[in-house]
């Protein structure tokens, strides 16, 4: 089984955000074939294996099972907030009992030119508040999604402000493409593995 996790802040107020582009991958993946997941561009906690209401305050996560080359997966949007969803992951590394080497992220990079992809099996955080808490709760040896919201950085650029940001109209044409492409991505990771997707997207 996999934890397919794309990292956002909750909130119609972050919506189409540079830093959402993790939901906006999941809710990607959610729309294809044999998802549970509603189709509204949002996932709902769905009954079966394990639902309760008390487990989903403590995964604080929308979350959909699917199937992803055949094999299970749950779809995530952590719903903590970016600098504390590590919680969200642990809890559900937990739960559902799944190792951590099977756990993709799915998260924007502002170092990365737009709708540039790169995928990595383990490492560091690069700054990025999301993965530094995550790897904080379950250690650096997840799967990495990571695609370009590319900044052009001048004297008054803030950070904060860039990534959320909302995407302008000519940006999300860039990512049109990219959006498939990730999936396809994640579909390579599940399918063949990470080094596989690395060749293959990288």
């Amino acid at each position: 089984m996999y934890l397919i996790v794309g990292l956002g802040n909750p909130g119609t107020k972050y919506a189409n955000t540079r830093h959402n582009i993790g939901f906006d991958v999941i809710d990607a993946l959610a729309a294809q074939p044999g998802s549970d997941a509603p189709k509204k561009g949002i996932l709902s906690r769905i009954s079966g294996r394990g639902a309760s209401g008390s487990f989903k305050s403590k995964s604080r996560a929308l979350i959909c099972d699917v199937k992803i080359a055949g094999k299970k997966a749950v779809l995530v949007k952590p719903q903590t907030f970016m600098n504390l969803s590590g919680e969200s992951v642990a809890a559900l590394v937990k739960f559902y009992k799944i190792e951590v080497d099977n756990v993709i992220v799915i998260y924007d990079d502002i170092d990365l030119p737009l709708g540039k992809i790169r995928l990595r099996p383990s490492g560091g955080a690069g700054g990025h508040n999301g993965i530094k808490s995550i790897i904080s709760h379950v250690g650096e040896n997840f799967c990495r999604v990571r695609i370009g919201i590319g900044a052009n950085r001048h004297d008054d650029f803030n950070t904060a402000d860039y990534v959320l940001g909302k995407f302008t109209k000519a940006e999300l044409d860039v990512l049109a493409s990219t959006f498939n492409t990730a999936t396809d991505a994640v579909d390579e990771i599940v399918k063949n593995g990470i080094q596989s997707a690395m060749n293959k997207f990288n």
